[in-house]
Formats: structure tokens, C-alpha cells, sequence
């Protein structure tokens, strides 16, 4: 992923809410409230506490704080405890640590977009009805349905 002080020469502010389409070429990283739709070859960091409400297509991102919508990445997705993604996910790489929640559909391979074979696919849900999420585990049969 990106350094936050040398490849994020677009950011949005903590304090700053924008709606529209966002195209970036090297890095962006979002920090306040997004709505629209979002594009790039680039990496894309959802800072913690930043709200996306967007449909998400790049090469990498980390999220850290909350995405509404789907999400392609051509390469990597980093989900971090903080993080919460409303959504479907294609991805080539998926990383999900403990304590996100994920609410939504999941296509892992090669480039996200073809499931080749080898290639992982999941619905995953959370929170349950007493508010907690709920732990989302699959064996190796169970992507097999």
C-alpha cells in the first residue's frame, strides 16, 4: 500500500463532505464523507472515521473506516479491524482482519472479475440481531457450493 506522507497527492479533509465522481491517477486518501462514484489505478486509503457511500473501482485499497457500495480492486483489498464494507468485494487478493465486518458478497481471484479456477467465493454477513457481528467462517468445501 501506499505511504500516507509520499503517494496520497489527493485527500479529502476530515471536515469535508463531497458528492460526485472522483478520478485520481497515484493515491488518494479520504478522511471525511464521500458519496458518488470513485475511480483510479491508483490506491485509495478510507481513513477511520471516514463514511463512503460509492460505487469503488482501483488497483489497491485499505479501508479503515466505512464503505456503502460495491468495490473492484484489481489487485488488493485491505479490510482492517476498524473497517466496515456494506457490499459486494472482487478482488485478485482479499485481507480481512479480526474485527471487521464485511456485509456482502465476495469474488477472489486472479483479477476479481473472472472466478478462475482455485478462486474463492463467499457471502458474508454481520452484525446479528444483539448488535455484535458475527464471526463469518468457510472451510475449503464450503466455497465449493
Amino acid at each position: 500500500m501506499a505511504n500516507p506522507n509520499g503517494n496520497f497527492p489527493t485527500t479529502l479533509g476530515a471536515d469535508a463532505s463531497f458528492k460526485g465522481h472522483l478520478k485520481f491517477e497515484k493515491g488518494a486518501c479520504l478522511l471525511g464523507n464521500f458519496e458518488g462514484e470513485i475511480s483510479s489505478k491508483g490506491e485509495l486509503v478510507v481513513a477511520e472515521g471516514a463514511k463512503i457511500n460509492a460505487e469503488v473501482q482501483v488497483e489497491n485499497i485499505r479501508i479503515d473506516g466505512e464503505l456503502r457500495g460495491n468495490l473492484n480492486a484489481a489487485n488488493k483489498v485491505h479490510l482492517s479491524a476498524s473497517g466496515r464494507v456494506e457490499g459486494d468485494i472482487h478482488a485478485a487478493r482479499l485481507e480481512v482482519a479480526e474485527g471487521a465486518v464485511l456485509i456482502g458478497q465476495c469474488t477472489v481471484g486472479t483479477n476479481g472479475k473472472d472466478q478462475p479456477k482455485g478462486a474463492s467465493k463467499a457471502t458474508l454477513t454481520g452484525p446479528g440481531a444483539s448488535g455484535k457481528p458475527k464471526a463469518a467462517q468457510a472451510g475449503p468445501d464450503e466455497f465449493k457450493k
